[in-house]
């Protein structure tokens, strides 16, 4: 089953460009509201990361979500479109001085900081504008994930956080402090998670050192335990909207929140990913000595997830119905690993047809550049082309 398109719409506009489905964005809004609400101290943040477009963040922002930065020009974008200053965190594992600055000029909820010297130079900052930073330590807490090596973040051998056995050392540091204020511990151990298990795991990790502080007589507020749901690749439009309800259950039945702590989550693929298109033009069919190529006027500059992941993205001729035939699917860029899809099998293709590259809604077009000197590619949502 192909999805469902405006393609004479499409017609109108020059390829490649990213479109968004506003209505499946707001089904998945409306599905983490009615899922997170059955708890009474879930708090949700969007991870800008995963799709800053202008427009998909001011729909973010009208359902109610924070925001998830890991960047100053995140942070700048999220207050553009309106998300309030005190649902803003700022993560990250190389925050520059002007960053730091520009979340204690916004009074931004939080910094998750990774490192004692992050911690210094926050504490260091805030006090050159008479100010308290309210900081959760990132630890690292060695969980695994099903993912891909490239996107997997709570290992020992990864570079974010801080180890387990710092987390107290960290804590004392910071009590120390007359400029930061630490109120919670934050955890992410990857992306493109589909087994609960892994979560569970997480959460058995972060009862042990919620226990440790708890034994310690420290009170945190706030436990932040970062995103990673995964999405559907394969079969886009079986399950546009994730599993949030297991997904919120689980850490309902594993964690051991205490009653006066805030669960905070980041979630950003799992919000933005099945919504968005890549839609390109078919530029050429090539006949090779033994396959048949389609060639796209997009490439991975465009998205650069199958090349640099190996990332798989189901592929649509949305403007064909003939029948199908095999083709390696690949863009117009002067590199070998510039292709979407190896043997594909496509309604027949032919040049001018319209192609569409699903799942592309998160690290899709905010992860396009400009290599060989190209323009990047639009976005477009459904509500502009009625």
């Amino acid at each position: 089953m192909k999805g469902t398109f405006p393609i004479d719409k499409f017609r109108e506009l020059r390829t490649p460009f990213y479109y968004y489905d506003t209505k499946v964005l707001r089904d998945t809004l409306a599905c983490i509201r009615t899922e997170a609400s059955r708890y009474d101290n879930y708090s949700v943040h969007y991870a800008v990361k995963a799709n800053a477009n202008p427009k998909v963040l001011t729909i973010i922002r009208e359902s109610g979500l924070g925001a998830d930065c890991v960047s100053g020009g995140e942070i700048r974008a999220a207050i553009k479109a309106g998300f309030p200053a005190d649902k803003i965190v700022f993560a990250g594992v190389g925050k520059a001085d002007w960053e730091i600055n520009l979340g204690l000029d916004y009074d931004i909820f939080c910094f998750n900081v990774e490192s004692v010297p992050e911690l210094e130079i926050i504490n260091e900052l805030a006090a050159a504008k008479g100010k308290t930073a309210n900081v959760a330590f990132r630890i690292n807490p060695n969980v695994g994930a099903h993912t891909h090596a490239n996107i997997t973040t709570g290992l020992a051998e990864n570079k974010f956080g801080i180890s387990m056995e710092d987390m107290d050392h960290v804590i004392d540091v910071a009590q120390e402090m007359q400029n930061v204020k630490f109120i919670g511990l934050h955890f992410h151990i990857g992306s493109q998670i589909l087994d609960m298990g892994d979560f569970v795991a997480l959460c058995n990790r972060v009862n042990e050192l919620l226990d440790k502080l708890e034994a310690r007589r420290i009170r945190i507020g706030h436990v932040n335990v970062g995103g990673g749901l995964g999405i559907d690749y394969g079969y886009p439009d079986r399950q546009p909207v994730p599993d949030f309800k297991s997904y919120f259950e689980t850490y309902d039945n594993c964690l051991k929140l205490r009653p006066y702590q805030t669960l905070h989550f980041e979630l950003g693929r799992s919000v933005v990913g099945q919504c968005g298109s890549l839609i390109s033009k078919v530029l050429y069919v090539k006949q090779g000595a033994n396959k048949q190529f389609a060639i796209l006027d997009a490439g991975m500059t465009d998205l650069i997830r199958p090349a640099l992941y190996q990332a798989f993205h189901k592929i649509e001729n949305v403007t064909s119905d003939a029948p199908q035939q095999t083709y390696d699917v690949v863009g117009p860029i002067c590199e070998s690993s510039d292709v979407f899809g190896k043997a594909v099998d496509l309604n027949g293709v032919k040049r001018g047809d319209l192609i569409a590259l699903r799942s592309a809604g998160a690290y899709g077009e905010i992860m396009a550049s400009g290599y060989n000197c190209r323009e990047l590619p639009q976005g477009y949502t459904s509500d502009e082309l009625v």
